[in-house]
């Protein structure tokens, strides 16, 4: 998306994506966390707990929080408010309403809880990523956070981890300790698994190639693959022959292409290659 020049179609692919986000982690809360009621995750952990010791459904319990969170993000956080958030909110309630009147579950799909907490915990965390990646969230805690962050000095990690821990402690109480120990697994493993997403769908690969001659290597770069490059000049410490190193980073679809170009021309010229996942500067992230 970061290609496109058109800004209504760069906002149209956008919401897409966040629309294909949110319904990725609508199934993994409603197939595999409700069911099995898994505790950990800000407002869809506590609503499993408060389903249970109440009548109402976690669908509608979630849904109804998440426009009382909207509501407050509005009167606390104004303009600032981020329209993404409440987009993806509004679809996240939505779907999972339509998900528990098209097809109610009154047990899990499976009799292996193990199998069932892995896609309740890579579904929704493959979801966070990608909204994270794109400068949106689903809503339900983030908008605590928002609203922390600009009102209070307190730490927003420590805040959201405490609301997580209370909805994984209360499910020991409500739903007894298997339970309770799948839901700390899924509460420790959420972090991570969100982490790694986005590192990986950030990954790029940096680039140090000494050769001797650099002028079709760079002509490549910038004409072919739209990348730009720093070179400098070096010296070899036992030949003491001088050498030109080129510096570029780029993603790994254009580091196959250029590898494989650089073996064409210069079959022995010399490559460092290094992943990357936070590179600042124009083309990647802003600074």
């Amino acid at each position: 998306m970061k290609d496109m020049k058109n800004p209504i179609m760069h906002t149209l692919a956008e919401y897409a994506l966040i629309t294909a986000s949110i319904m990725l982690m609508v199934v993994g809360v409603y197939f595999f966390k409700f069911p099995n009621h898994f505790a950990f995750g800000g407002v869809t952990g506590f609503s499993t707990v408060i389903s249970a010791m109440t009548r109402w459904s976690a669908s509608d319990f979630t849904s109804i929080v998440n426009m009382a969170l909207l509501v407050l993000g509005f009167l606390f956080l104004g303009k600032s408010f981020g329209v993404k958030t409440v987009y993806a909110s509004v679809v996240m309630s939505l779907g999972l309403s339509v998900l528990e009147r098209v097809c109610p579950l009154d047990r899990p799909l499976t009799t292996e809880p193990l199998l069932e907490l892995m896609f309740a915990i890579f579904l929704p965390a493959i979801s966070s990523a990608i909204l994270f990646n794109i400068g949106a969230s689903s809503g339900g805690t983030d908008i605590i956070a928002m609203i922390l962050k600009k009102h209070t000095s307190l730490n927003i990690g420590t805040v959201l981890m405490l609301v997580d821990v209370a909805s994984v402690a209360a499910s020991f109480f409500v739903f007894g300790p298997e339970t309770g120990l799948f839901s700390t697994i899924g509460l420790a493993a959420k972090s991570l698994v969100i982490d790694d997403v986005i590192e990986n769908i950030n990954l790029c690969k940096c680039f140090n190639i000494i050769c001797d001659n650099p002028d079709p290597i760079c002509d490549y770069i910038i004409n072919t693959l739209h990348r730009s490059a720093t070179i400098y000049q070096a010296q070899g410490a036992f030949t003491h022959h001088n050498k030109t190193v080129i510096m570029t980073t780029m993603s790994r679809g254009q580091a196959l292409k250029l590898r494989s170009y650089i073996r064409q021309v210069e079959p022995h010229a010399f490559m460092l290659i290094s992943n990357s996942s936070e590179i600042v500067g124009k083309g990647f992230l802003a600074s």
